[in-house]
C-alpha cells in the first residue's frame, strides 16, 4: 500500500504543478491548494512504511519525468530525443529505486500497534 500513496502523490504533484503555472481565479488556486495537501498526505502516509529519501527520490523523479511528457503532449512544450533519453533515466531510476527498497513497518516494529 506504501507504493501506491507514492503513485497517488505523484498522480496528485502533476496537477498542483500544472495548476501553478495556468491558476488564474480564486477556485483555481483553491483547488491547485486541495492537490497540493492531499499529495503532502500522501507522501506522509508513504513514509510510515518506506524511508524518506526513497520516497521522495520517486516522488520527484516520477512526477517530473510525468509532467514533462504532459507538457509535450498537451501544452506543446519543445521536446527532443536527448530530453527522450533523460526521462528514460528518470524512469529507470525510479524503478531500480522501487525494486532496491524493502517496505518497512509492521514486521520491524513487531507487528502491534502499541
Amino acid at each position: 500500500m506504501a507504493w501506491l500513496y507514492v503513485l497517488f502523490a505523484a498522480i496528485v504533484e502533476v496537477f498542483w504543478v500544472i495548476g501553478l503555472r495556468y491558476s488564474d481565479t480564486f477556485l483555481e488556486w483553491a483547488g491547485t491548494a486541495i492537490a497540493i495537501i492531499f499529495s503532502f498526505y500522501f507522501i506522509i502516509k508513504a513514509c510510515e512504511k518506506l524511508p524518506a529519501g526513497t520516497v521522495y527520490a520517486v516522488f520527484t523523479g516520477s512526477g517530473a519525468a510525468a509532467i514533462v511528457l504532459i507538457d509535450f503532449l498537451v501544452f506543446d512544450a519543445h521536446f527532443s530525443a536527448l530530453k527522450a533519453v533523460f526521462i528514460g533515466l528518470i524512469i529507470a531510476g525510479v524503478v531500480g529505486i522501487k525494486m532496491t527498497t524493502d517496505v518497512s513497518g509492521e514486521e520491524e516494529h513487531g507487528g502491534t500497534n502499541g
